[in-house]
């Protein structure tokens, strides 16, 4: 049965491919690729510190300089102009820079290292989050995150994070998901915790590499995200493309402004 603008028709035809779109395991060779492209980006990073350029990727282009002191959060693709695709997955890969004009390195690590708080600080994609440990520069944490466009996943994540000091100005993070679990029905007396690597598909792996650097009582940000989703199955481009493409963007000039925003209101 339909009505008559036909919008029965098209909510059992989404509810059908939505259902469709949850079958989906995470291959091992999606995994070894995935694994290969993050060594690759890894030994380039690790090249641009013991080189004599610039520490910030922002300072590698004058308009994206101006951008950024400007206050706009700069957001693209490390290279190309799309996902690169892989066996039965896609990777993701953005970096992004915010300006945070009377703030410095200090307070920016001290919030961003506050993860009982990222729950308020980074909502409402963050959930809920947790210290589970620390030693030194070194973190486990938990994370609930809220995925919505088209369908709402709730994700449980856990995180290792490792900080580390260049000199007293500039400071890097590396952060890498040791889990991502779909949760199924999450905040009811039916929520359900998926396997790892199973469910939608809309976030297998996550690696964050930051860089901080104060000039002059002012701190620059960066944040390079390298993300592992499903791929688009033929005939469902029109549900899964516009969550596994715009999401990673989105979730990152949030991150980025979400900081700002924080930091400014520590500093008022």
């Amino acid at each position: 049965m339909t009505s008559r603008d036909g919008r029965i028709t098209i909510r059992n035809r989404f509810d059908t491919v939505a259902q469709k779109a949850t079958r989906v395991d995470l291959k091992p060779q999606t995994v070894e690729a995935f694994d290969a492209y993050i060594r690759e980006a890894e030994a380039a990073m690790d090249q641009t510190l013991n080189a004599t350029g610039a520490f910030l990727w922002s300072d590698g282009d004058a308009e994206r300089t101006r951008q950024v002191q400007e206050g706009q959060v700069v957001a693209q693709f490390w290279t190309g102009q799309g996902p690169v695709k892989v066996a039965n997955g896609l990777i993701h890969d953005w970096i992004g820079a915010i300006f945070i004009p009377g703030a410095t390195v200090t307070d920016t690590l001290a919030l961003i290292q506050d993860y009982d708080n990222h729950k308020n600080i980074y909502k409402p994609e963050v959930i809920d989050s947790r210290l589970v440990s620390r030693h030194g520069n070194d973190f486990q944490i938990y994370l609930r995150l809220l995925k919505k466009k088209v369908i709402t996943v709730v994700l449980d994540t856990d995180h290792e994070v490792h900080y580390r000091c260049v000199d007293p100005t500039r400071w890097l993070c590396r952060s890498h998901t040791k889990r991502i679990a779909e949760v199924e029905d999450a905040g009811s007396a039916k929520e359900k915790v998926l396997p790892p690597d199973t469910g939608h598909g809309f976030l297998w792996r996550l690696y964050s590499y930051w860089r901080f650097e104060e000039r002059e009582s002012d701190v620059y940000v960066e944040c390079r995200a390298i993300s592992l989703t499903r791929d688009v199955p033929f005939g469902m481009g029109w549900i899964i493309e516009p969550i596994i493409q715009n999401l990673p963007k989105e979730s990152l000039i949030n991150t980025l402004e979400a900081t700002r925003h924080a930091l400014h209101g520590k500093m008022r």
